[in-house]
């Protein structure tokens, strides 16, 4: 063979030998785009089950769910409510009432509930003053105040130096004790006024505090309670929209008021549109919880033969999170179950996942992802940052869990415009929220067993190494061991399929070297 012939044949060898070596990357190479392709998709059932979730949803009234006697069985609760006299939770000079207050707090988790409770200092009823018993001895000053042409009602005169310095170390102690405990959702922001409502309508002998005297209330609670939300009743004014614009939320005490005190005013469609502009707070609702208590209870509203549909789509429409009706029973009406399950079906947040996207196959010591679409079709946002979760579990059971970045604070309802002349004649429906497109990418650890296994989804506390412990004496400390989160789900989810530990095994995947 010449020279011309042998480098033919070794260029014939090296194009065999490539087209070879090429074809077996290309098949590799197509075979891994395939493996891409082949995703798991899965689009989960909702569910119109009534969900009992942490700070949502159906509250008790000065008894658990256990102690009420009103509370139907379809209706879960998740939050008790309360309030007490400053005399009731200080009954001696520096001393709280712990033993009190830690007993309810036993009693309401063993219910399967957390605690809202409000401080009040002002009574109309004479033999049952709000006020300590002892604040004359120690120097404060105690008024009497007229109620609607009745009384006389002993009341603190909270602009009297030894009564307000009192007070406000009062509240001190309180969010020294209390602040951050697990069992307590939310503070009601109290103390001036009535019951603590922000108002002494009725009486001509004595006025609300000084603006300045009221702000130094506001700041008292702000500074004892920093971990512990806060709301404030909308009758607040100027003082509400300062608690508001530094974080707190705001309560209503007298939904469903379509006109049972007078023919030319009520709450709903005169009294809550002008507060809110008064005080500036359309957008609290974003940052920090909304609470109803209803006018009356409910059988008013169905003895008056005002639209229920009305008033629960206006509370949805201004994005409240829970509701006291003060346990009393329920109206008998056959229309009434049927709105009010519609109604707390969107009371508060409602998380349903839409679709959940993952590949096929995984490989140990390489990262996974999973793409999900989330959608809020409550009426308010989770004001906690919990976490999204995917636990994949082996034929065995042994469970590995990976709590990912994305928080469900972040996740939105939907709005509609409020307190136009069209809303205020027939409030719409809420709309739900928008889709957020959440993907996280999990670190599968390289010591992972090939196998296949389910994958699950739940919503968890955050992380433990962000979290902080109660200590039960009123102080907590960050947490300096490495201990993983706390991977119990802590959310019901709208949709089906929820296993008996809370999470929501959806679909398989193969694990393979």
């Amino acid at each position: 063979m010449n020279t011309k012939s042998k480098a033919f044949a070794v260029c014939g060898m090296f194009f065999a030998l490539f087209g070879a070596f090429g074809s077996s990357a290309l098949i590799a190479a197509q075979r891994e785009a395939a493996d891409d392709r082949a995703m798991v998709v899965v689009a989960p059932e909702e569910t119109d089950e009534l969900l009992a979730n942490p700070g949502i949803g159906w509250q008790t009234f000065h008894r658990t769910s256990r102690q009420d006697k009103s509370l139907p069985s379809w209706i879960p609760s998740s939050m008790h409510y309360a309030r007490w006299g400053w005399g009731e939770l200080e009954p001696r000079p520096g001393q709280l009432n712990t033993e009190f207050l830690d007993r309810v707090l036993k009693e309401t988790r063993e219910s399967g509930q957390t605690l809202a409770f409000r401080v009040m200092c002002c009574s109309t009823y004479a033999k049952n003053p709000y006020h300590p018993r002892w604040l004359a001895e120690v120097g404060g000053k105690v008024v009497d105040a007229d109620y609607n042409g009745q009384g006389p009602f002993p009341i603190p005169d909270l602009d009297d130096p030894t009564t307000l310095e009192r007070h406000l170390d009062f509240i001190k102690r309180l969010g020294e004790r209390y602040d951050g405990h697990p069992d307590i959702d939310h503070v009601d922001l109290g103390s001036i006024g009535w019951w603590g409502e922000w108002h002494l309508s009725g009486s001509s002998k004595y006025k609300l505090p000084t603006p300045e005297n009221r702000k130094r209330v506001v700041d008292a609670y702000l500074a004892a309670f920093k971990r512990t939300p806060l709301v404030m009743l909308i009758g607040g004014g100027e003082h509400l929209s300062y608690a508001c614009s530094r974080g707190t939320g705001w309560r209503a005490d007298c939904l469903g008021d379509l006109g049972g005190f007078s023919k030319t005013w009520c709450h709903m469609r005169k009294g809550y549109p002008g507060w809110f502009k008064q005080a500036g707070i359309a957008d609290a609702w974003k940052t920090a919880p909304v609470a109803w208590e209803t006018c009356w209870d409910m059988r008013k509203w169905v003895d008056e033969g005002w639209s229920l549909r009305y008033i629960f789509n206006y509370a949805l429409a201004c994005h409240g999170s829970v509701i006291n009706n003060k346990s009393a029973p329920l109206p008998t009406a056959e229309h009434v179950r049927p709105e009010l399950e519609r109604f707390l079906r969107r009371l508060g947040y409602r998380l349903v996942l839409c679709e959940l996207k993952h590949p096929s196959q995984a490989v140990p010591g390489r990262p996974l992802n999973v793409a999900m679409k989330w959608r809020n079709v409550g009426s308010a946002p989770c004001y906690r940052p919990y976490r999204v979760a995917v636990r994949l579990t082996d034929a065995a059971g042994a469970h590995r869990v990976f709590v990912g970045r994305t928080t469900v604070n972040q996740w939105m309802p939907g709005t509609v415009e409020m307190f136009s002349d069209d809303f205020l004649r027939e409030p719409p429906d809420l709309p739900p929220g928008p889709i957020a497109t959440v993907g996280e990418t999990i670190a599968l650890p390289a010591d992972l067993p090939p196998g296949t296994y389910t994958l699950a989804v739940g919503v968890v506390a955050e992380p433990a190494p962000a979290a902080r412990l109660w200590d039960g004496r009123g102080e907590d400390h960050p947490r300096t061991d490495t201990a993983p989160a706390d991977t119990k789900p802590v959310v019901r989810l709208g949709i089906k399929g929820r296993a008996d530990d809370g999470w929501y095994p959806l679909s398989k995947i193969t694990v393979a070297r």
